[in-house]
């Protein structure tokens, strides 16, 4: 079962969206997103996009502010690039409808400020910007007649010379991709999409750990596909954790925006004193993630506590809930708290990926015809330690300079060769689900416990023996077994965790978000954790 498109786009968040609507002006665009089209992290987003909009900040000091939060791996021509490009594409977004949030009196935009940034700057729609973004979007795309948007469909493998021409012929240096092999887990069936351009938007992999504030679709998908095609990766030990999610035992895990700190909230350990202070003595409460994670994680050790506490009950009750609705309503649901009278209690959880395939900033990877951007991209923006609010800004930038490479393209000397149907010979049916459950938690608690937010050696070195069992008893399982999301889904997250803990043991110092107990300095030799297949990929590993 064989499509055609001219650009496949696979994901369905802020990137992947907004490149849909530049793409259909030029040709026909299928976007595959695996479960529904609103279901991204973008969706979740709460705090909004960091752009230059206020005549008292500049480009300069969000600029810099970027680069102090990168720790010194930033690409400083990728922030120069996306910072300078931010008010135009926000103007995209009002103009196709996205409702921002406006000063009361003023009627200008309301602009947050959050941890790491030196000026307000955070365009915002209330505390649900990525919902309010992600409707808009999709509404537009819903009536664009050259846009086709398929939901409950993973693509699991990219399609590549390797498919066509065998081991043998295969050139890791000259690499085109085609296409993909895609799963509709509605039907059951396996098919095969074929373009003329790949655009990966895919999203994260914070599934990888147990505890993360990401979507039930982020399981790291598009790193996995592109690696094991030939794609470059780097810098994915540099996992983000959210200082603050919300402490809910038994309940899915909710953020609760940094924008909260911006706004004025403290961080309190649980006999109520404030902490930051001892870690973080300018910023406080309001220092970068990196810092604040691991100030949480030193409390909590080093207390036996089970969280901290952030505290907003000295702020403005009305105005505190007339920001923040969204979180007032889930700590009602949740933990029938009134966080203007109670304490929050959060915890530090898996957030967000500031690795991912290599890209320039156009968008591309090293293999042709295939592009990346959003959080499944490594632009060079983000460095060792995102700053809050940057990575929706990234998306919406690198997908428009993805569109302005290729609209100058002519479709027609672009082939879509014919591949091979996917074939099960051999394999039977996936009825013992109880092992590939199995694994996904293992995955998770020992990426949790030992590659979290402050690693060791020695833990480095438990977590890669272990992963290299459950990557053999995966690929046995894989080989047998007949399809399914689940055994396509810790097929990946497998090898993502496997990639997290190579780049973490190739870098010899702490650094941004990669904290080794080892390893306590920052080395001055600055260098990306590049990892590439130098063997031919096998679509069974």
């Amino acid at each position: 079962m064989s499509f055609e498109t001219d650009f496949l786009i696979i994901g369905s968040g802020i990137a992947g969206l907004t490149f849909a609507l530049k793409a259909s002006t030029k040709g026909k665009v299928t976007i595959v997103t695996k479960k529904r089209k609103k279901e991204s992290s973008t969706n979740y987003a709460q705090g909004g996009i960091a752009t230059v909009l206020s005549p008292l900040d500049s480009f300069e000091n969000h600029v810099k502010d970027t680069l102090d939060a990168g720790a010194g791996l930033c690409d400083k021509k990728a922030v120069d690039f996306i910072v300078k490009n931010g008010p135009e594409v926000i103007e995209e977004l009002i103009n196709l409808g996205v409702n921002f949030t406006k000063e009361k009196n003023s009627g200008n935009y309301d602009l947050g400020r959050e941890g790491g940034h030196s000026h307000s700057r955070v365009i915002h729609s209330q505390d649900f910007t990525g919902k309010e973004i992600e409707r808009a979007l999709i509404s537009a795309c819903n009536s664009n007649s050259n846009i086709k948007i398929l939901e409950n469909h993973l693509a699991f493998d990219l399609l590549t010379d390797y498919h066509l021409h065998g081991a043998k012929e295969f050139d890791k240096n000259n690499i085109t991709c085609y296409g993909a092999y895609v799963w509709d887990s509605k039907n059951s069936v396996v098919k095969i999409f074929r373009a003329k351009f790949i655009i990966l938007a895919s999203g994260g992999m914070g599934k990888v750990y147990l505890h993360t504030t990401n979507p039930e679709i982020a399981t790291g998908d598009g790193v996995a596909i592109a690696y094991r095609a030939g794609a470059k990766v780097a810098n994915l030990e540099f996992m983000q954790f959210h200082p603050t999610s919300l402490y809910a035992p038994n309940h899915p895990t909710f953020l609760i925006s940094e924008a909260v700190r911006g706004f004025g909230g403290i961080l309190k350990t649980a006999d109520g004193k404030t902490f930051m202070e001892k870690y973080s003595p300018t910023q406080k409460s309001l220092a970068p993630r990196d810092i604040v994670a691991r100030a949480i994680d030193a409390e909590l050790k080093k207390r036996g506590d089970e969280f901290v506490y952030l505290d907003v009950t000295h702020l403005p009750k009305d105005e505190t809930k007339r920001t923040f609705p969204n979180i007032y309503k889930k700590c009602k649901e949740l933990l029938n708290l009134d966080f203007t009278k109670e304490k929050i209690p959060v915890v530090p959880s898996a957030h967000y990926q500031c690795g991912g395939i290599i890209t320039n900033l156009k968008g591309e990877t090293n293999i042709k015809r295939l592009y990346a951007c959003g959080e499944v991209a490594c632009t060079g923006l983000h460095g060792a330690n995102r700053l809050a609010s940057n990575s929706l800004l990234e998306a919406l930038v690198l997908s428009k300079a993805i569109y302005q490479e290729l609209e100058t393209k002519n479709l027609a000397v672009f082939n879509c060769p014919t591949f091979p149907e996917w074939s099960e010979e051999g394999t039977t049916s996936g009825e013992e689900l109880v092992l590939i459950s199995h694994n996904i938690k293992e995955i998770k608690t020992l990426m949790w416990d030992y590659v979290g937010i402050v690693r060791s050696n020695l833990k480095l070195e438990r977590a890669q023996k272990r992963i290299k069992l459950i990557k053999k008893e995966v690929k046995d399982f894989y080989n047998k077994t007949k399809l399914s999301s689940e055994l396509l889904e810790v097929r990946n997250l497998i090898a993502c965790a496997d990639l997290i803990v190579r780049c973490a043991k190739m870098r010899t110092e702490s650094r941004g978000l990669n904290f080794n107990i080892d390893f306590p300095n920052q080395n001055e030799k600055i260098e990306d954790s590049v990892l590439w297949r130098f063997d031919a990929p096998s679509t069974l590993e």
